[in-house]
């Protein structure tokens, strides 16, 4: 049953992951502008979902394209005909590499397998898995935007939080699991006011988005308990300082270089999450 449950977890994992890569690039923009809509190339992104759902590459771009075989030179000019009538040998046809927009995120679907394996590895059988396996691809997704371009989009951060809230409410109701609903609200909330607090005394440190992205981080941290909720708390402010001092000591940053910390407070939840599975 366990290797079973780890298989469906890790193709889970790779289907879900391998969506992600489109839908980082349509919606790693600026604050100001729109949601993307067509490729590097400029083809209009079709397919379910608006077009939000499908390969990380469309179709065009994906089709080889269709090559002119070249005129040899021998048949370029007939026998005896001067140089001057020779008729112009046809064009070739050339191959437009698809700009690599899409490489920033090739390991998204790798890391979303791991992720989903590793749940399922600490948690089994139990209901609340369900939860997690549907909620670690979008914290991918946001974790591969943030690293992008510093930004959290609420298209993600709020139904990130409404879908922690009920997901849990209903592996709540099914016997067999290992933490509280109730906990998780309060979770929830404790983590949403403590990051609301920093973002009111330090607006240019950290952003409103990891305010909201808290929400559903502590949702799934207090379902385990409190001390799960301030372990992985922690783990995310530990990773983040130790990613920023690391850059300062590499010399690519200085101290005051702005870093996305979504990612950090992703792993974090997903290091006290999975401390809480095995301890529950």
């Amino acid at each position: 049953m366990d290797a079973v449950l780890l298989a469906l977890a890790a193709v889970w994992g790779a289907a879900t992951g391998l969506l992600i890569p489109r839908a980082a690039y349509r919606f790693a923009v600026e604050p100001e502008e729109p949601w993307r809509t067509a490729c590097p190339a400029g083809h209009p992104l079709t397919g379910p979902a608006r077009g939000w759902l499908g390969p990380a590459r469309c179709a065009p771009c994906a089709a080889p394209a269709a090559r002119v075989p070249e005129t040899p030179a021998s048949e370029a000019t007939a026998p005896g005909a001067p140089a001057s009538e020779a008729p112009a040998p046809e064009p070739r046809a050339t191959v437009t590499p698809t700009p690599p927009a899409y490489a920033p995120t090739a390991l998204a679907p790798l890391v979303t397998v791991l992720a989903c394996v590793a749940l399922a590895a600490a948690t089994g059988a139990r209901p609340e898995l369900v939860g997690w396996l549907a909620l670690a691809p979008v914290a991918v997704l946001l974790a591969v935007v943030d690293r992008r371009v510093h930004r959290l989009p609420d298209p993600l951060t709020l139904p990130l939080a409404a879908a922690a809230v009920l997901l849990l409410g209903g592996a709540a109701l099914l016997p067999g699991h290992a933490g509280s609903w109730t906990s998780g609200l309060l979770g929830g909330l404790a983590l949403g006011g403590f990051y609301l607090l920093l973002f009111l005394i330090n607006p240019n440190g950290m952003g409103f988005g990891d305010v909201k992205l808290a929400l559903a981080l502590g949702v799934a941290l207090g379902w385990y308990g409190w001390t799960v909720l301030f372990v992985g708390g922690f783990a995310g402010f530990l990773f983040g300082a130790a990613y920023g001092l690391a850059l300062v000591l590499l010399r690519r940053a200085g101290r005051r270089t702005g870093i996305p910390f979504g990612p950090f407070m992703i792993a974090g939840a997903l290091t006290g999450v999975l401390l809480g599975a095995l301890a529950g």
